[in-house]
């Protein structure tokens, strides 16, 4: 802009021109607390998971012991039902939850979930089972899985607009993708706890006391991940929010800034809503199927012993686990939506082969076919976590992912392993369960076509953000030809001149 123009829009702001972009709109994030803050929702992540993980793993023990005198197929579909309750709660504390995390913050909201989740947890440890108080063991797990359930609809969805938040544009698929690494390395621990008692104990033992350690060990790792959390603050994102919202409220307006109702944010933001929810469902079912079902399906359904159920998923999960980072990473080069195609395209043709090679019955075809269902679940669920924020601005944005994330979890994910129990044992058939597998996935395929590319572009509501101080003065330089960066966008009242 020529120098005379400057001087002339201190006094004629119309002759300034349209609004640009400068380096102190540029958000540089501060790296030691970007560490804190992924290391505060990773390990309370895999808290989270550890504890929903170990009921899986010891549902079929959990069935014996609070409903001994129904079949075997009976205690199975309890065991898995009861997993199902969990579930049940969890919109609703999506919707609470992210309610008061869009108004208090999410720091405080993601600590309050690890204290009601290793509290639960730890007390579904002590609690007695049928043998002593008779049907109130059933109900009282209920209880507590229902408290699980409440926690957890606030955890996932605060999680992941915490890290969103934090992370440079750049990168802030990789950066997501290490809670869902932290998630499944939680259901890989719980793995492995239980695996080593079931191989250095007797089954008397298990089914004595030893089935309660794991839950147990909640109580002190929860103290951890508690303690890692509360050191970290809340985002710039969501400051910068609530400071506009303040000073529109201290000026009597109505702010867009505001955080949204449930039935506003559903009117405004039911596409993004309807989007959302299909693409977790496709995620989950699949996602679940592997992690939760599967101890069920190799022990119940073909016929491993319980140590092998777990010890065969073990690995696998490790593994994916492993790789989930590399795929956020991808995203972050060729996009978030050609990662999810991958996820949903994988899911709808490897799903049957992959159940197909577990019912060959050796433990080679078995291992390869529990990679083949890991295939699209790394691809699916390391991309969800850095797409779904993005739908939603800053002021809704917890409230708009517990709404959609944990109604399609309530609904398809928690209870697709006793749908697809009930499926073989409906139909006879053990490979019904990769039918209900592909559907879902056909639906996230076609959520995938109609999502919006997200990759290394600011939030909605934000501005961009960068590692460096270089990065941002290379960002502005280069602002006209970025493709990645739609000023009419960050700044609307360029439209609106």
């Amino acid at each position: 802009m020529p120098a005379w123009r400057r001087v002339l829009g201190r006094f004629i702001p119309a002759l300034r021109g349209p609004r640009r972009l400068t380096v102190d709109d540029v958000t540089v994030v501060d790296r030691p607390m970007l560490r804190r803050a992924v290391a505060g929702t990773v390990v309370g992540n895999l808290m989270e998971w550890y504890d929903i993980g170990i009921y899986g793993y010891l549902a079929v023990i959990i069935g014996r012991m609070f409903l001994p005198d129904a079949s075997e197929g009976a205690q199975s579909l309890f065991s898995l039902g009861v997993f199902a309750v969990t579930f049940v709660a969890r919109p609703a504390g999506g919707v609470i939850l992210g309610q008061l995390g869009d108004r208090l913050g999410r720091q405080r909201v993601l600590a309050f979930t690890l204290i009601m989740m290793a509290s639960a947890t730890f007390l579904i440890g002590v609690l007695p089972d049928y043998s002593v108080i008779g049907a109130w063991a059933p109900i009282l797990l209920i209880v507590l899985k229902l408290a699980q359930g409440f926690s957890t609809g606030g955890e996932y969805a605060g999680a992941t607009t915490f890290i969103t938040e934090y992370a440079p544009d750049k990168r802030r698929g990789f950066y997501a993708s290490l809670l869902d690494l932290g998630s499944y390395m939680g259901f890989a621990i719980g793995a492995a706890f239980v695996s080593v008692l079931q191989v250095t104990l007797s089954e008397d033992a298990m089914e004595g006391f030893a089935w309660r350690i794991p839950f147990l060990v909640a109580l002190p790792l929860g103290l951890i991940a508690i303690y890692f959390r509360l050191k970290i603050e809340d985002t710039p994102a969501f400051q910068d929010a609530k400071t506009h919202a303040d000073e529109a409220s201290a000026a009597a307006q109505a702010s867009p800034d505001a955080p949204k109702g449930v039935l506003d944010l559903i009117r405004s933001y039911w596409r993004e809503l309807l989007t959302a929810f299909i693409l977790v469902a496709a995620a989950n079912t699949v996602g679940y199927a592997l992690t939760s079902y599967m101890p069920t399906y190799l022990t119940g359904t073909l016929g491993y012993d319980e140590v092998h159920g777990t010890l065969l998923t073990l690995p696998v999960l490790v593994l994916m686990s492993l790789c989930i980072p590399l795929t956020g990473a991808l995203s972050d080069r060729i996009g978030r939506r050609k990662v999810l195609f991958i996820g949903s395209v994988s899911a709808i043709v490897l799903a049957v082969p992959s159940f197909l090679f577990m019912m060959h019955g050796a433990i080679w075809s078995t291992l390869l076919g529990l990679v083949l269902l890991a295939i699209p679940v790394t691809f699916y669920v390391a991309n969800l976590a850095s797409s779904l924020p993005a739908l939603f601005p800053p002021s809704s944005r917890y409230g708009g992912m517990g709404i959609s994330y944990n109604a399609a979890v309530a609904i398809f994910a928690g209870t697709a392993p006793v749908i697809m129990e009930s499926l073989v044992q409906l139909t006879g058939s053990s490979l019904a369960p990769a039918f209900y597998v592909i559907g879902t996935s056909i639906a996230g395929f076609i959520a995938v076509v109609v999502l919006r590319e997200s990759a290394r572009q600011p939030l909605p509501g934000a501005m961009p953000s960068v590692a460096t101080e270089e990065e941002a003065i290379e960002l502005v330089r280069t602002q006209d030809d970025n493709p990645d960066l739609d000023l009419d966008e960050l700044f609307p009242e360029r439209r609106e001149g």
